[in-house]
């Protein structure tokens, strides 16, 4: 087999690939032996033309497809491995000469793009870290008291933003009660806007015992085609007002929510278990602008199949997502107004962000090789056992003989942590200052 290559703009290769007579034919032979159960010959019985009289009666062209597949599919994966190309997208074939002689041949296919590294040692990253101050911890302890608030019938005042009404309604479009718009015994926590606008805030102002009739607009976006924009009355009536009570904040309340005996010992773990998640924090956020700024310093003409690639990786995760919380990608995106074209459209700029920093940690890796210890995979393992609430025995089985690509995922963390322990943290303009959250999320 003869091949060469072409380099052109874009990361795109084209490889020339030709084969002798000899493989031609046999070529041919195996197309014939394929799909000869296919070819009607009067005289023969299916499966029981010659070779010869097939293409006599049909045109040696009918072959030609699956011959050409046959070369292809030997002779590509050759090239391939021949010329160390590392192929991210599907190969286009393109005959260009064929005879009995054999066929000539080009497939086209885009490779992982070559580039340089700019600097990635010591670059100066603006990042200020997450502090756990008093506010933080005052907030978390008020949302453990209305986490532990209980409901008390209020009959002295008219129901208020806040407290939980239990009532009876049913809605009228033109006078004519419509499908949905009938509840009894009904909890409203008034504020929550779990009704449509305006509802809940006429029914504040009334006693219990009381029966009225409110008027709202539907909104023009509302599921129900009938109601859309529509006006519609409601008639209610209230049996119960309760009001929030949250517990008193002292050391009872650390003694009935928690295992320690004082508010301060309860505030003084609440603190620390914020700090350890701010701290983690701090850590992946600072890891990903290390990885940004380190990307920064690169130039690198990225293929479009790689971006469509990372494309679909990313819906398919969104997808694989919304599934485990029962909802049906396809019918969000309906539900949302966007088709499936436009989602995938609007993922491109943070696909192509990650395949950038994929290939630039990859580059980085092959520089610094770092090692991956027993230790290491026997940890990963176990976080991936974890993740997945399995047994480490059957991530073992699942994984079988190929553990290649976690020791690849464990390298390339590695080499994130490499560079964001040699990156020089600086404080950045108040324009510039990155969110944690927001780092993280990108991770």
């Amino acid at each position: 087999m003869a091949s060469t290559i072409e380099k052109k703009e874009h990361s795109q290769v084209v490889i020339s690939l030709e084969s002798s007579k000899e493989e031609w034919n046999e070529a041919l032979k195996k197309a014939y032996n394929k799909n000869k159960n296919r070819f009607q010959v009067p005289g023969f019985r299916k499966g029981k033309v010659p070779y010869q009289l097939v293409c006599q009666y049909y045109g040696e062209g009918v072959l030609y497809e699956d011959a050409m597949n046959e070369i292809a599919n030997a002779q590509y994966p050759e090239a391939v491995k021949e010329h160390d190309l590392k192929v991210v997208s599907r190969p286009e074939m393109d005959v260009t000469d064929i005879n009995e002689n054999g066929i000539k041949y080009t497939i086209t296919v885009y490779v992982k793009p070559e580039f340089e590294l700019g600097q990635y040692e010591g670059v100066e990253v603006p990042f200020k870290e997450q502090v756990v101050t008093d506010e933080d911890v005052d907030a978390e302890i008020e949302r453990m008291r209305k986490r532990n608030a209980s409901l008390e019938e209020v009959e002295d005042r008219p129901a208020q933003e806040g407290d939980t009404v239990t009532i009876d309604y049913e809605g009228f479009k033109d006078g004519v009660a419509f499908e949905g718009g009938k509840g009894e015994g009904y909890n409203l926590k008034l504020g929550s806007k779990s009704f449509i606008p305006g509802f809940e805030e006429q029914v504040a102002g009334h006693s219990v015992g009381e029966e009225f009739t409110i008027e709202v607009k539907f909104p023009e976006d509302y599921h129900a085609e009938d109601l859309k924009g529509a006006d519609a009355a409601f008639n209610v009536k209230i049996h119960a007002i309760k009001t929030e009570v949250v517990p008193e904040l002292d050391d009872e309340f650390a003694k009935d929510v928690s295992e320690f005996d004082t508010l301060e010992e309860l505030k003084a773990d609440v603190r620390a278990k914020q700090q350890e998640r701010a701290d983690k924090d701090n850590k992946a956020a600072f890891e990903n602008e290390t990885v940004r700024a380190v990307c920064d310093n690169c130039e690198i003409d990225i293929p479009d199949s790689m971006v469509q690639n990372e494309v679909e990786q990313m819906a398919d995760d969104q997808a694989a997502r919304m599934s485990n919380q029962g909802i049906a990608l396809d019918m969000y995106l309906q539900y949302v107004g966007q088709s499936m074209d436009d989602f995938k459209k609007s993922l491109e700029p943070m696909a192509r962000v990650r395949v950038k920093s994929s290939l630039v940690i990859e580059k980085i890796t092959e520089k610094i090789n770092p090692e991956v210890t027993d230790e290491d995979y026997n940890e990963e393992l176990a976080q991936i056992a974890n993740t997945y609430k399995i047994d480490v025995e059957e991530v073992k089985k699942s994984i079988g003989e190929d553990s290649a690509f976690i020791k690849d995922s464990i390298r390339a963390r590695k080499t994130v942590e490499y560079l964001a322990s040699k990156a020089v943290k600086v404080e950045p303009k108040p324009a510039e200052e990155p969110a944690a959250e927001e780092a993280k999320t990108e991770e």
